[in-house]
């Protein structure tokens, strides 16, 4: 019924999206931090989360199936590897670390993996280049909140 590349895409989407869940405790620590005033409010980024993983998930099977070689797979591949490890490396610095400082010096490896999607994705299909631009757009301004937030309340380092 699916194919490997939808599950795949499926299954990335699903394991980020449930990891970065897991991974962001909404606790007191956080709801003392100062914060901007045009943060969005906390439940929005459930759903933006959702909808943006789910653009990224259809764009790599869009890809996929542009590929021609093996090697052209392998890029798509990496892409995706690559960005899952950025991605999934942002929640437990800023939540779970409480190291908002961090997750900023993170948070620009995150924008470079997407930023290299929407590149590297483009002569496979430009669809899919067009699917990740909300993700970049989305990060672009997640790494603009988490500058507002360090700048608001460091330091953070333990003394």
């Amino acid at each position: 019924m699916f194919s490997t590349p939808v599950i795949a895409a499926i299954a990335w989407a699903v394991l980020l999206g449930g990891a970065g869940g897991l991974l962001t405790e909404i606790g007191a620590w956080y709801k003392q931090l100062n914060k901007p005033s045009w943060q969005p409010p906390d439940w929005l980024f459930g759903p933006a989360w959702t909808i943006i993983l789910g653009l990224a998930a259809w764009a790599a099977v869009l890809a996929w199936n542009g590929t021609q070689t093996e090697g052209d797979r392998m890029i798509v591949i990496a892409l995706y590897v690559a960005n899952f490890v950025f991605h999934l490396l942002w929640s437990p610095l800023f939540f779970k670390f409480k190291r908002p400082d961090l997750a900023l010096i993170e948070v620009v490896f995150l924008w470079a993996s997407v930023f290299a999607m929407c590149v590297w994705l483009r002569p496979y299909s430009e669809l899919a280049s067009w699917l990740i631009v909300p993700y970049l757009a989305w990060v672009s301004f997640a790494a603009m909140l988490n500058a507002k937030i360090v700048q608001l309340n460091r330091p953070f380092a333990r003394a």
